[in-house]
């Protein structure tokens, strides 16, 4: 399986990706860097999988993969009633102008 390393080593890129987990839930768009959102997309759509089963079992691993019991109940509250009839392709990626320090592209990241 590849995956984006981001610059980090693997505790550091963890971290990050739960911290960016759970602001998109709790938010439900962030902005962010193009690959930055395209690794987070990979999860977030898997999150909301498992909050469309609504077992035990998956809220289990969803707090695993979050970290932050509010936002999981918050997922597994909404999540199903807005997309229970959808089979994928939760989330959108919109371009925006590139980041003004290093001109790293930018994109807004967001629930369908």
């Amino acid at each position: 399986m590849s995956y984006r390393k981001l610059g980090r080593n693997s505790g550091a890129r963890k971290a990050l990706i739960k911290s960016l987990l759970a602001a998109f839930f709790k938010y439900g768009r962030i902005e962010t860097t193009e690959a930055r959102a395209k690794e987070l997309r990979k999860f977030a759509e898997k999150i909301i999988t498992l909050a469309k089963r609504g077992d035990l079992a998956a809220r289990r691993m969803a707090i695993a993969q979050i970290a932050d019991v509010e936002v999981v109940h918050k997922i597994f509250e909404e999540i199903p009633e807005k997309y229970g009839d959808r089979n994928g392709g939760y989330t959108r990626i919109v371009k925006l102008s590139p980041r003004r320090g290093d001109s790293a592209p930018m994109v807004l990241f967001e629930l369908v």
